[in-house]
């Protein structure tokens, strides 16, 4: 299993920004399909976005598309979201996510390597 380390959480005003990172170690970056998932208090895993192995396809939660960016360096073995125009309904626990496979389901039960999580609070 590759090992994860969010960073980058905090508070932040609505319509505010905030970069995440995800650094990996452990096994081959570029070998794992990268997502990032949320969770808000007493919710379910929620997916919102993921990116290909080299990066050069991206997939997004609708509630989040045109807002979000996630990427990716393999030479850092790190996966980012760049979070655009916030909302207080963002808030969660983000944390990021490794798989093997690239397929066209984002479940959080496909996912085997998971990260402790980073708290994003956006304020009204």
């Amino acid at each position: 299993q590759v090992q994860l380390v969010e960073s980058g959480g905090g508070l932040v005003q609505a319509g505010g920004s905030l970069r995440l990172s995800c650094a990996a170690s452990g096994r081959t970056f570029s070998n794992y399909v990268m997502a990032w998932f949320r969770q808000g208090p007493g919710k379910e895993p929620e997916f919102v976005a993921g990116i290909s192995w080299s990066g050069g396809s991206t997939y997004y939660a609708d509630s989040v598309k045109g807002r979000f960016t996630i990427s990716r360096d393999n030479a850092k073995n790190t996966v980012y979201l760049q979070m655009n125009s916030l909302k207080p309904e963002d808030t969660a626990v983000y944390c990021c996510a490794a798989r093997r496979a690239l397929i066209s389901t984002w479940y959080a039960g496909d996912f085997g390597s998971w990260g402790q999580g980073t708290q994003v609070t956006v304020s009204s």
